[in-house]
């Protein structure tokens, strides 16, 4: 990995700084042996980028917020809204293999079957 980043400092360094701000979720996603399944989805930050774009559509415009309430009842109403919008995770069939693993790794107890 520290190859790669050399080589690719020399050509693109915004590139070498996504890298780093998502290799330890690359990594993970090998170690709970779950990156064929399911890495495609759980890698990227496009799906947090896609509900902050839908969140922006409908509160960006607002100037002024009454108060603190307010601002939460949009935000959660808007992310209601934005709910319908979204995709589902490619190889959602495989969340529960996701949650022993991250249970096994957080606790080191095997996950108990729902």
């Amino acid at each position: 990995m520290q190859r790669i980043k050399s080589k690719l400092k020399l050509i693109n360094e915004s590139a070498v700084k996504s890298l780093e701000d998502g290799i330890e979720e690359t990594l993970t996603m090998h170690r709970l042996g779950l990156k064929t399944k399911i890495g495609r989805s759980f890698t990227t930050t496009n799906m947090i980028e896609s509900v902050m774009a839908l969140l922006e559509q409908k509160t960006g415009r607002v100037d002024y917020w009454k108060n603190s309430n307010q601002k939460q009842r949009w935000v959660a109403t808007s992310l209601l809204w934005a709910e319908q919008r979204l995709n589902k995770v490619n190889c959602y069939k495989h969340l529960s293999e996701l949650r022993g693993a991250l249970f096994k790794e957080t606790t080191g107890k095997e996950a108990v079957a729902a």
